[in-house]
């Protein structure tokens, strides 16, 4: 009989849509303040793939990842999900807006791969709790970001590879670190 082993932690990311840089800051602090100390952030992209958020959010938006210095148990991204959800409100809140002015969308890094925390279910998304899904995104291999059917076209394309290589790197270091347990 295999051995039941806990898994491994994981890599927090975030990425944040908006089109406002007080409100991004704002949900990056809000963000710190949750999950602790940033170790990698992404320069700004637009964010022209889609016109999906436009009529929520306005036009001109902008997309931004950062990771977080701390690991995490895979297990928490439900609970992350659901709380980055509340954080939108209460920044629409803040900021007296009425509508949605930001979204954030958690996901973590393994080795392999790149998952990302959905309220939208599909056939490929696999069910966690809560209503929340894990979106399988992206595929890492030795030297090349791997995009799959389903993949969103922004997540497609190369400009957001850069940051999830390094994120990757920042983390292959962490684990290593770990020990070989985690290997």
């Amino acid at each position: 009989m295999a051995k039941i082993k806990p898994f491994s932690p994981v890599k927090l990311i975030c990425g944040i849509i908006a089109s406002n840089e007080k409100v991004f800051n704002v949900a990056e602090d809000r963000l710190i303040k949750l999950y602790g100390a940033i170790d990698n952030k992404s320069s700004f992209f637009s964010f022209d793939y889609t016109d999906y958020y436009e009529k929520q959010m306005g036009k001109n938006l902008k997309r931004r990842f950062i990771s977080f210095e701390q690991l995490m148990s895979p297990e928490k991204l439900s609970e992350i999900k659901i709380c980055t959800n509340t954080l939108e409100e209460e920044i629409k809140k803040e900021f007296h807006a009425g509508q949605r002015i930001v979204n954030l969308d958690p996901g973590y890094l393994t080795a392999s791969a790149l998952i990302m925390a959905t309220t939208k279910d599909f056939a490929h998304r696999i069910p966690l709790k809560h209503g929340v899904y894990a979106h399988l995104e992206l595929l890492f291999g030795r030297k090349q970001v791997r995009v799959l059917n389903w993949t969103y076209p922004d997540y497609k394309g190369k400009d957001y590879h850069p940051f999830f290589w390094e994120a990757r790197r920042i983390y292959l270091e962490q684990i290593k670190q770990l020990g070989k347990d985690y290997l």
